[in-house]
């Protein structure tokens, strides 16, 4: 028995590298990556991150947790149909197209999925894509359905407050006043393996090759599919890291209340649909709110009159050596004070070979920092300010 698993288990693996949503993103994140860059080209003339920054986080958090969700799935029972996986693919597929990551939440994909089943038997499509689309093939539990919404959504909340804000790109706007004035996008595509059992009767009769194994008298196969769960957001009024905390701990408390009712559900199948119409309308009530919010704020990336806010840290510069972070604001170089970007970079050149910055923290606590400065280094540290119009002489590592 104990082998039967395991055989199992490692030919799931293997049609998760099978599936084609799997390099589909591969390609998605890649392309995410390249607009991004040519984006910051256009603002600063130079990219902050490289392209593979999204390729790079695509999988990494990913796999923890879909290995988490995989546990949960499996413990508690969810049995998905080979129908409504084609469905959720379909749908991420759709959502995609319109390259916006944040359409790609569970609440959309998973949302969508579950009302598709209540539809889709209603239609004549019968035999479409070589599967059967009657009653009597998308028995899914709809109970079950909403419960795994919500166990996702628990899991994107959790990924947007821990791993949403990093590496968020900066770029250059316009404000009413036609001032020039910086924001931040955060944008972030992960992949979860998550591993499900699958009717192993109903997965014959379509495709007999497929590999089952049986539990008590039942027949079922294991297969790890990739789920995707995306995330956007334009921050402009608070620093990114904050906001973008907030909106994940609001996503963790919005599951928690789909995820009461996706529970309840189990005795008044009712609350199956009422979870999942929580789900989509507090989600997008979410993101309203983020806007409306950050809206309401003065631009937190603006000219100052005691210091400059750093906009952006290049990756591998000087100022990243230095842990300069985000948001924080320099007011003196070398122990002259600075203002302007021009004087920022006048009091680098007293010292070509030596920097000491004084530094006022996002809580706005005063701290030093100094370093060496080498041959072949970014002369002016690799900080980006609102200020900053001018090409830079060479390009990030």
């Amino acid at each position: 028995m104990v082998e039967e698993w395991v055989l199992e288990f490692l030919k799931a693996i293997g049609r998760f590298f099978l599936h084609p949503l799997t390099y589909y993103f591969i390609a998605y994140t890649l392309l995410i990556g390249f607009i991004r860059v040519k984006k910051e080209r256009r603002d600063f003339h130079v990219r902050i991150y490289d392209s593979f920054l999204e390729l790079r986080s695509l999988f990494s958090v990913g796999l923890f947790a879909g290995a988490i969700l995989s546990i949960v799935t499996i413990g508690v029972g969810i049995v998905l149909t080979l129908e409504t996986l084609v469905i959720v693919a379909i749908i991420t597929l759709i959502l995609s197209f319109m390259i916006t990551p944040r359409l790609l939440t569970p609440a959309n994909v998973l949302g969508l999925t579950f009302f598709s089943l209540i539809l889709l038997p209603k239609l004549d499509l019968n035999d479409f894509a070589m599967l059967s689309f009657s009653s009597d093939q998308l028995w899914t539990s709809l109970s079950g359905l909403a419960i795994l919404l919500a166990l996702f959504m628990i899991m994107e909340g959790f990924l947007i407050w821990k791993k949403g804000g990093v590496g968020t790109s900066p770029y250059l706007k316009k404000s009413k006043r036609g001032l020039q004035v910086g924001a931040h996008k955060a944008q972030r595509i992960w992949m979860l393996p998550v591993l499900f059992l699958l009717p192993g009767e109903v997965i014959t009769t379509q495709i007999p090759w497929w590999p089952v194994f049986s539990i008590g008298q039942t027949e079922y196969a294991l297969c790890f599919v990739p789920f995707v769960i995306g995330f956007s957001m334009h921050i402009q009024g608070m620093h990114p890291s904050e906001m973008i905390q907030q909106t994940g701990k609001r996503v963790l408390l919005l599951s928690l209340i789909v995820a009461t009712a996706a529970i309840s559900s189990i005795w008044l199948p009712v609350f199956a649909t009422i979870a999942v119409f929580i789900a989509i309308l507090g989600r997008e009530m979410i993101a309203i709110q983020q806007r409306l919010k950050d809206d309401s704020y003065p631009f937190y990336f603006s000219q100052r009159d005691h210091g400059l806010v750093v906009l952006a840290i290049i990756s591998q510069s000087p100022a990243e050596k230095m842990a300069i972070q985000v948001g924080e604001m320099i007011t003196k170089v070398n122990g002259v004070t600075v203002r302007s970007v021009e004087e920022f970079y006048e009091a680098i050149q007293k010292n070509s070979a030596f920097c000491k910055l004084e530094v006022i923290d996002v809580n706005g606590q005063v701290r030093f920092t100094q370093r060496a400065l080498y041959d072949g280094e970014h002369h002016e540290l690799g900080i980006l300010f609102v200020q900053d119009d001018k090409k830079w002489d060479n390009e990030a590592v």
